[in-house]
């Protein structure tokens, strides 16, 4: 009569702890990876400061300066690296190169693990944004919300938008074969994402098959929400519906939030050691 070898279980407090001591962790193995810090982290504060400086001199109207234009556009496209292609490059190679076959032998959850990913994500994009908006304000003169209301739709907009986006990394890493092919197969998509949804190019200057399609993606809508706060109320008539249309940023933020959960808890294998 053999005896099987049965993993511990915690409780959700023993979990979250657990979870919440990994992010350090994360932080530092994020941090130690040159290129994904360049992909991920500063390269929307690359593109910026590039956009920024090459177009400065183009007038908009209502006195609005493409520095200030193309900020909302970024942090938007900010989330999504910090999400999607940060989660889904990460858990990808972990699964390849046999990290989470060592961490399915390990007294550590599913629910830690990602727990740890997911505080990561949160400090690294909160970083991430901080740094692009320093380098707007203070090196092209981009102007910041003044209201109260402006900050909340920011800061509703993001928790959001970083949750959407967290859960689709996650769903997303289930597509590559392997760790090696991992940043060929999301970069790509990330950076047609952005194309079409109005991070890089004016939102309004799309076909209108374009804009359709960009509407059934996250960064589309974060987008969209962030353009409110940032950009004068007359600037709304530029949307596809002449307005802001905020409930619908919410509605389809929610969605996705739902449906990537959904597919990221179908996708996603623990991968114990004794498979």
């Amino acid at each position: 009569m053999t005896a099987t070898a049965t993993l511990p279980t915690f409780s959700p407090a023993r979990s979250l702890a657990l979870g919440i001591r990994r992010v350090p962790f994360e932080l530092k193995m994020y941090f130690r990876a040159g290129d994904q810090v360049f992909f991920t982290f500063l390269f929307p504060t690359l593109i910026y400061s590039l956009f920024a400086a090459v177009f400065s001199d183009q007038e908009l109207p209502g006195e609005l300066t493409m520095a200030t234009y193309y900020l909302p556009g970024m942090i938007a496209g900010a989330i999504l690296l910090s999400g999607v292609q940060n989660l889904a490059s990460d858990i990808a190679v972990e699964k390849s190169d046999g990290t989470l076959k060592r961490l399915g032998g390990s007294p550590l959850s599913p629910v830690s693990y990602f727990i740890g990913k997911l505080g990561q994500v949160v400090v690294t994009s909160v970083l991430q944004i901080g740094l692009l908006v320093g380098v707007a304000v203070l090196a092209f003169g981009a102007q910041l919300p003044t209201t109260a209301e402006a900050w909340g739709t920011i800061a509703w907009v993001y928790v959001l938008g970083i949750a959407a986006c967290a859960f689709a990394g996650i769903a997303l890493s289930a597509v590559p074969r392997s760790g090696k092919t991992a940043t060929a197969v999301i970069i790509p998509i990330v950076l047609v994402l952005q194309f079409i949804s109005g991070v890089y190019l004016q939102f309004s200057m799309l076909p209108s098959w374009l804009q359709t399609t960009s509407g059934l993606f996250p960064v589309r809508w974060m987008a969209q929400g962030l353009r409110s706060a940032f950009l004068p109320e007359s600037w709304a008539a530029q949307e596809p519906t002449g307005s802001w249309d905020l409930w619908l940023v919410a509605l389809n933020l929610g969605l996705w939030i739902i449906a990537a959960l959904v597919l990221s808890r179908l996708t996603f294998r623990w991968i114990h050691k004794d498979r």
